[in-house]
């Protein structure tokens, strides 16, 4: 029998062209045979099923069915494809908790805390193997002393919203005196921001999944881009970053970034799949995390999907295992 589930997709922030992209990927590739899918457009005007043939149709928020003709739709659980709030945030997923419907990413505490950069590196630093950056937390509405950071922080940094996702608000400072202009542009899309010291190597991204009981991690990613780094652009604009998948690593690299990698699956109590961003420093020596991304892209030119094809999976078999493993 068929699994009705919604997708839900938008979102209410800048994130939300890249949430409609995702969630088209995820739409084509969910298998007709196995599930009715019905894509749920959420954003600051409201919640909406928009049939091809029909005007659109508001969501009971109550229980989150819908009324066609009519007829009352129930949902059997929620693929999220949202990126940012309220998606990877942890507010719909309390929201679904508290209806008990199922979805198909981490629980509401574990997506909160991982949307906060801060937060993740203070719990996942003790991991074997994981080294973070020497970094600062800021709060918009509390006092902090640049003077005093510019002498603890070595230049160059990285200055990034907390709690932002695809780059967005984030800039690179090479020079100290340029540090007060990216911190306002940080506080513009968020009111805490990191300052991260920049470290040098060569950046990777990794897929981690529970499929069929198993934690899996999917073949690695580098990134490589003649930008300043791994912004929005580089990462939405074909053929501005070379993307190689399978990374060209040694095998004893690749097994201790999957462990790693791993464990801190385990530690922050993830489910479904998420994505780690690294930098392997010198000659694939130290792992330093970056930062952990629950809801990852699922675009036609997404990682994960790359990652996919990469260890000789079909998209929609992926899925279905996916929404199996999170759903039933």
């Amino acid at each position: 029998m068929k699994k009705t589930i919604a997708l839900l997709t938008g979102g209410t922030t800048g994130e939300w062209v890249v949430s409609v992209k995702s969630a088209a990927t995820i739409a084509q590739n969910l298998d007709p045979e196995k599930f009715e899918v019905y894509k749920i457009m959420l954003s600051k005007q409201g919640w909406f099923y928009e049939p091809a043939d029909s005007v659109k149709i508001e969501v009971d928020r109550n229980d989150f069915s819908l009324n066609i003709a009519g007829r009352k739709i129930k949902f059997d659980g929620v693929f999220i494809a949202i990126h940012g709030s309220p998606g990877e945030d942890g507010k719909l997923q309390g929201y679904f908790d508290m209806l008990g419907l199922p979805y198909t990413t981490c629980d509401a505490l574990t997506s909160a805390i991982t949307m906060n950069k801060g937060y993740t590196k203070a719990i996942v630093q003790d991991i074997p193997e994981l080294h973070v950056a020497k970094s600062a937390q800021i709060f918009k509405d509390a006092a902090y002393d640049l003077g005093l950071l510019k002498t603890e922080l070595k230049t160059p940094y990285f200055v990034k919203p907390n709690n932002g996702g695809s780059s967005i608000g984030m800039t690179k400072v090479n020079e100290a005196a340029d540090l007060e202009a990216a911190v306002e542009r940080a506080f513009q899309e968020d009111s805490q921001i990191l300052i991260e010291e920049f470290i040098s190597g060569r950046e990777f991204t990794v897929g981690v999944v529970k499929l069929d009981g198993e934690i899996r991690v999917l073949p690695a990613t580098e990134v490589e881009t003649a930008k300043e780094f791994f912004d929005f652009e580089a990462k939405y604009t074909p053929g501005v970053a070379t993307e190689t998948t399978p990374a060209p690593i040694r095998e004893e690299t690749r097994l201790r970034v999957a462990e790693i990698a791993k464990q801190v699956y385990i530690k922050l109590n993830c489910r479904g799949v998420v994505r780690i961003d690294f930098i392997l420093t010198g000659d694939e020596g130290a792992f330093y995390f970056i930062e952990i991304n629950t809801i990852p892209g699922q675009t036609a030119t997404s990682f994960i999907p790359q990652q996919v094809a990469a260890m000789d999976m079909k998209l929609s078999d992926f899925y279905t295992k996916l929404v199996t493993e999170t759903i039933g």
